[in-house]
């Protein structure tokens, strides 16, 4: 199912309730980052409502960021089975084939996920656009292993392409 799509131009005229419900989805159950946004209107560019919303979360502080982290699912996990995903994360997951996991690749992924919850105290976030199952796999081996602070970077910077990915689906020419 796809989106509904938006003209810049309409999302700087809309009202502020209907700017927050369109751009709720952008950054993962955190409308909060589309309701300062908001207020920020107009915007030039999609860049520059991306730049915008970005920098909210970057200026938002330690505990909004860690919230915002560990508001996305994990890849492949119990709420992607249960089908508690939202409608953003459903069609980024299965769009990189998560949905077509072998059981082996499944128990893999679920490993991973644990492992890097232990270590890190949050999910384990890639913007899986442009990646298969494998390469995803491959991304998280070699994450789990950072420190982190590194994660912490790392899993923003994910969000913020997350972000931008899902600006462009949502506006339209």
């Amino acid at each position: 199912m796809k989106a509904m799509q938006y003209t810049l131009d309409q999302l700087n005229r809309i009202s502020t309730d209907a700017f927050v419900a369109a751009l709720s989805g952008i950054f993962e159950h955190s409308p909060w980052v589309a309701e300062i946004a908001a207020q920020q209107r107009p915007f030039a560019s999609i860049d520059e409502l991306h730049r915008t919303m970005s920098r909210i979360v970057e200026t938002s502080g330690d505990d909004k960021q860690l919230a915002l982290i560990n508001a996305h699912p994990e890849l492949a996990g119990k709420a992607a089975v249960r089908g508690e995903l939202t409608a953003e994360s459903t069609r980024e997951q299965s769009g990189a084939g998560l949905a077509q996991c072998t059981q082996e690749e499944f128990d893999k992924l679920r490993a991973l996920n644990q492992a890097y919850r232990e270590k890190f105290g949050f999910p384990f976030i890639l913007a899986v656009r442009g990646y298969d199952r494998h390469g995803i796999i491959a991304n998280f081996e070699s994450r789990v292993n950072n420190s982190r602070a590194d994660e912490m970077r790392a899993s923003l910077d994910q969000i913020y392409r997350i972000a931008r990915l899902r600006l462009d689906e949502l506006i339209g020419a």
